[in-house]
């Protein structure tokens, strides 16, 4: 059967659905294992077809008008001879005449699965499979992935359901045949690509026999014309992407004098933060503005301007850009807000805006935005006064005030910024041309995502793909819940897909996908300072024993490893630690005040075959403790004079930062992650600390809970590379 011939054949005779018997041929031509079945007219060939199949039976009335066929009462089951068959198929017939009858063999299995395919408005195809029958919709124990699947896309399926040990042999029944499992999730995907016209296909129940034999004895397909999911995305090119952080000179559109006002804080923070590029006021009034004499006009500037930063009204925004494209600008900032975010008017203006600009060969960053930096040029142009210091992460917020708060916690944190634009209502620029862009960039390492919606969800998906293999991506989503769904749609003018489909997206591309704000920061600590561990093995190292206990259920709940200390090792640390040591993974070195311990402890530890990265707690910020306790001390006891308690702190200090510079020499050395938590903190800590100019950096998070959610995300996200 020529599939797609037969599919436009029913769409051009104004049918939208298959029936089950002209569904299952298809589905068996792509390798689902369909049940057997006969299609009779009247009950006498029922009877015949059923003694010819041996009883029991199921009959099924079959129509193109009714789809949906229990709730119609045209499905009976357990037919157990020739007379049930009669009346079953008379009482089919009483509600159509004309109804065909599908006998089938009563398939008997205690294990039901739901697999299918359906067409996402902004992803397009995608499989689902999960736990089946009266169970699909009340557990929602499902599982997606987007077509078309590889079969390491569909192994991961089978094995990511809650239901999974259902699979393998269970109360006495033989395990399911994941072959014809993975034939059956291939096949859909194939149908997805070969035949656009399949909007959506259920297959439910899908029944594990008692033998593990796998057989589909209901399916559904349904039809319609093909919606061109990303037909025409308008692209920005990666050099574009790149030049708008490049700019060498900037024209302040709507600058003003007043504090306060977008117009002057965006140039004053681009003035302070040591841009050294030109910068340019364009003021109607030709006021001074930032000790600078302003134009009229864009054309009155002499020379070139790169970057035009607009933060005029809206209303006046369309008549703007002609004199843009007269004076070769062709990148802006939109700032101005009253666009898509506003409602049906204001999204009638941004798609104008968005026609006018392209058509002028110009691209805007916005609008409604909150603006852009570049600290490795010293260009900060948002609208709150953060520096964050140069690196290798990446950062695109949908919501502007949550990406300046990133920025001022990567700024206290000491987490290097490579670049960050808060994208707005992305009318031009998307996420996805970021993604591109950010992909090729030398120094983008890690690519931080704060993300509402996205406009091109396939291209998304097939670009952050692309991206995963070479660097990571570490996301937070808004709107995962019915109130935060409709708080992005008011804020960014877009809904947000179905969540679950969202996260099987993230998980299906390498994305690694946050539940909170901070997070992102962690992993970005991590991603941009750490070898990848390349394994899930850990060895946990701790000053107190109660805290490596704390530890090792962490990372047992995020599916870390933690090994036992093989007989050689336990021998070699003997030599180190006195005898009343743990003598087990994690290692408790018994509040040992001997400096070199520690470091002679890990060395042994990354010397280990049987480990992967190491969690060292409470080493670092003892130096706290002991001037809190040099302070109580030169309080209460004469007998200590201040100069000799602040020369301890001195030395432990010292012994702090030479312990950072051997932290990152063995990582250098053995290429395992050592990841910190302090015992104490003060504001001189950061979470990321440099050891000259060495590849790696130290990384020293506040709890436990950080490191080892940040540890689990590096091993997953070196899983997803070496696949």
């Amino acid at each position: 059967m020529d599939v797609s011939q037969f599919v436009r054949k029913v769409l051009d005779s104004g049918r939208t659905a298959l029936s089950e018997a002209e569904s299952k041929p298809i589905l068996q031509q792509y390798g689902v294992p369909v049940v057997t079945e006969t299609t009779v007219a009247t009950p006498e060939d029922a009877v015949q077809a059923a003694t010819a199949m041996g009883y029991p039976v199921v009959l099924k009335g079959v129509s193109q008008t009714v789809l949906h066929k229990t709730e119609a009462g045209l499905v009976h089951l357990n037919l157990a001879d020739d007379g049930a068959v009669t009346r079953a198929a008379q009482q089919i017939l009483k509600n159509d005449s004309d109804m065909a009858i599908l006998v089938q063999p009563q398939i008997s299995g205690h294990r039901e699965f739901v697999a299918g395919l359906f067409r996402d408005p902004q992803f397009g195809p995608a499989i689902l499979f999960g736990l089946g029958g009266i169970f699909t919709e009340a557990l929602a124990d499902v599982v997606f992935r987007l077509a078309p699947l590889s079969e390491q896309d569909a192994l991961d399926m089978i094995s990511s359901i809650k239901a999974r040990p259902l699979l393998n042999a269970f109360r006495g029944e033989t395990a399911v045949d994941r072959q014809a499992l993975l034939q059956t999730l291939m096949g859909l995907s194939a149908l997805a690509v070969d035949v656009p016209e399949i909007t959506e296909i259920d297959i439910n129940p899908l029944i594990a026999t008692a033998t593990g034999k796998l057989v589909a004895v209901d399916a559904l397909i349904t039809l319609a014309s093909p919606d061109g999911i990303d037909a025409d995305p308008s692209r920005v090119e990666p050099r574009d992407i790149h030049r708008l952080f490049y700019p060498r000179s900037v024209a302040f559109v709507g600058a003003s004098s007043e504090m306060g006002k977008w117009g002057h804080t965006l140039i004053c923070n681009t003035l302070s933060g040591g841009f050294q590029g030109k910068v340019y006021a364009v003021n109607p009034k030709g006021e001074i503005i930032a000790g600078k004499p302003s134009f009229r006009t864009v054309a009155d500037i002499p020379g070139p301007v790169d970057l035009a930063v607009v933060t005029i009204p809206a209303a006046a925004v369309l008549d703007l850009i002609p004199q843009l494209k007269a004076k070769g600008i062709e990148k802006v900032v939109m700032i101005t807000s009253g666009f898509a975010e506003t409602g049906p008017e204001g999204k009638a203006l941004e798609r104008k805006l968005a026609e006018t600009a392209q058509a002028a060969g110009i691209h805007i960053l916005g609008p409604n935005t909150m603006g852009i930096c570049n600290p490795h040029i010293d260009f900060f142009c948002t609208g709150a006064p953060v520096r964050p210091m140069a690196g290798p992460t990446a950062v695109v917020a949908q919501s502007g005030n949550m990406g300046v708060q990133l920025l001022a916690f990567a700024e206290q944190q000491g987490i290097g910024i490579r670049a960050f634009s808060g994208s707005g209502n992305e009318a031009m620029i998307t996420i996805e041309d970021y993604l591109e862009g950010f992909e090729v960039d030398e120094l983008t390492q890690t690519v931080m995502l704060y993300v509402e919606s996205v406009k091109q969800g396939r291209r998304f998906f097939e670009s952050a793909r692309r991206v995963s293999r070479k660097k990571p991506i570490v996301l937070l989503k808004g709107g995962q819940t019915k109130a935060g769904n409709q708080a992005a749609a008011s804020h960014t003018g877009a809904m947000a897909s179905d969540v679950r489909l969202f996260d099987a997206v993230c998980q299906q591309a390498g994305i690694i996908k946050v539940d909170q704000p901070m997070e992102l920061l962690d992993l970005s600590a991590a991603f941009s300072s750490l070898p990848l561990p390349k394994g899930n093995r850990v060895a946990i190292m701790t000053l107190g024993g109660g805290w490596g206990v704390v530890t090792a259920d962490l990372c047992s709940q995020h599916g870390l490893d933690i090994p036992a200390l093989d007989k050689d090792l336990i021998r070699r640390i003997d030599t180190v630690l006195p005898p009343y040591w743990s003598r087990a993974n994690p290692i408790d070195l018994v509040g040992e005040r001997d400096p070199s311990l520690p470091m002679t402890v890990m060395k042994i530890l990354l010397e280990w075959d049987g480990c992967d990265a190491v969690i060292m707690l409470g080493i670092m910020g003892r130096r706290i403790f002991l001037g809190r306790m040099a302070a109580m001390v030169a309080q209460a006891d004469p007998a200590y004079t201040r100069a000799s308690l602040d020369q301890a702190v001195d030395t432990l200090t010292d012994w702090e930062n030479k312990y950072v510079d051997q932290i990152v020499q063995l990582m250098e050395t053995y290429a395992k992650p050592i990841v910190g938590v302090s015992l104490f903190n003060d504001s001189q800590d950061v979470t990321v600390r440099k050891a000259g100019g060495n590849r790696f950096k130290s990384v020293f998070y506040d709890t436990p809970e950080q490191a080892v959610k940040a540890l689990a995300h590096m091993a997953g996200y070196q899983r997803f590379r070496s696949r």
